[in-house]
């Protein structure tokens, strides 16, 4: 018998318990920083050096930080699910607590790749290099010839793994979203893809942007909490 398909969409709720920075939580780095100076591809091109210096920043931090029950309990649930991790995180988080299939919608922050190409769905992940928590400086350079910058999707530049992202909600038999408040499209509109028959599971301890469905159970709960009751709903017999 095949195993049930779960897509999980994380969001900064899950990495926050981790202690590492995360960008729009209360009191993340959206009150620090101005995105549009450090998030968007305006910024890159208005002073490469500053944003470099941010993200080598991040970097140093992700390298200290660890994976929480939660990263775990996500990860576990492969032992009897086919998974599919989708997050907007840009941490390696739930990769390092075991989870095999992460797409990361908005990039990933220990990884490289050139200035100059688009980045689209026919990339050639051989030109994305892993920084192995290293540094980016202005004067690195890819094998192109063009600057170094870091892998992340930034405010201006499309998000080419949505269509991917996509089709693995429209084929889950469980939906599960977790420290995500929906509010950065368009992985904001993912469970809207959910077929009829998907169950929809949303953990997070504040109110999140969703349409009225009934097939959403809320769990009032930051993740750590949230996935062992999570999980026993979904182990119970119907």
């Amino acid at each position: 018998m095949a195993k049930k398909r779960i897509a999980v969409l994380t969001g900064a709720g899950v990495s926050a318990e981790s202690g590492f920075s995360t960008f729009r939580d209360s009191g993340g780095l959206w009150a620090q920083y101005d995105p549009q100076v450090v998030a968007s591809i305006d910024g890159w091109y208005r002073d490469r050096g500053l944003l470099l210096d941010f993200y080598n920043g991040l970097r140093h931090q992700l390298r200290d930080a660890r994976p929480n029950a939660a990263h775990y309990a996500i990860a576990s649930l492969e032992k009897d699910y086919d998974v599919t991790v989708i997050t907007q995180n840009v941490d390696n988080l739930h990769e390092r607590a075991g989870s095999t299939r992460v797409v990361h919608l908005h990039g990933e922050l220990d990884k490289a790749r050139p200035e100059h190409g688009v980045y689209d769905e026919s990339f050639s992940e051989a030109e994305v290099i892993d920084l192995h928590y290293e540094d980016i400086r202005l004067g690195d350079k890819a094998p192109n010839g063009s600057q170094l910058r870091p892998h992340i999707v930034w405010f201006g530049e499309a998000v080419p793994k949505i269509e991917r992202a996509i089709d693995y909600v429209l084929q889950a038999d469980i939906l599960l979203i977790v420290g995500s408040s929906l509010s950065v499209y368009p992985a904001a509109g993912l469970y809207r893809y959910a077929g009829p028959d998907c169950s929809v599971y949303v953990i997070d301890p504040q109110d999140v942007n969703l349409r009225h469905d009934k097939r959403i159970t809320h769990i009032r709960e930051v993740a750590t909490a949230g996935m062992p009751k999570f999980i026993e709903m979904i182990s119970s017999p119907e």
